[in-house]
């Protein structure tokens, strides 16, 4: 099993730009569909954007669709996702997800089976 480690969060204004990186252990990282989440205050958490292990498939929410970018590197065991036109609604921590079930039930099912500590992102306004 991964184990993952957030990084990149941060206070950013409206309109800006922020990457956040994932880096997992273990050998098995490119079997793994990878995707993040994220947990406002007070709100449930939500599946934001998800990568198969071939990279080939990717689902984003719609909340998130055209702003933001999912990639991954397997020669590297990390995941990123690139944020750009952020929103104060974007605000929340940022949990990095693994799951080798693949990308519908990471969406659908808004969960996964390797979590990572989550890393906070602030926007503000």
């Amino acid at each position: 099993q991964v184990q993952l480690i957030e990084s990149g969060g941060g206070l950013v204004q409206a309109g800006a730009s922020l990457r956040l990186s994932c880096a997992a252990s273990g050998r098995t990282f490119s079997t793994y569909t990878m995707g993040w989440f994220r947990q406002a205050p007070g709100r449930e958490r939500e599946f934001v954007a998800a990568i198969t292990g071939s990279g080939r498939t990717i689902s984003y929410a719609d909340s998130v669709k055209g702003r933001f970018t999912i990639s991954r590197d397997n020669a590297k065991n990390t995941v990123s996702l690139h944020m750009n036109s952020l929103k104060p609604e974007d605000t929340a921590v940022y949990y990095c997800a693994a799951d080798g079930r693949g990308v519908i039930i990471m969406k659908l099912g808004q969960s996964a089976e390797v979590w990572g500590q989550g890393t906070l992102v602030t926007v503000s306004s």
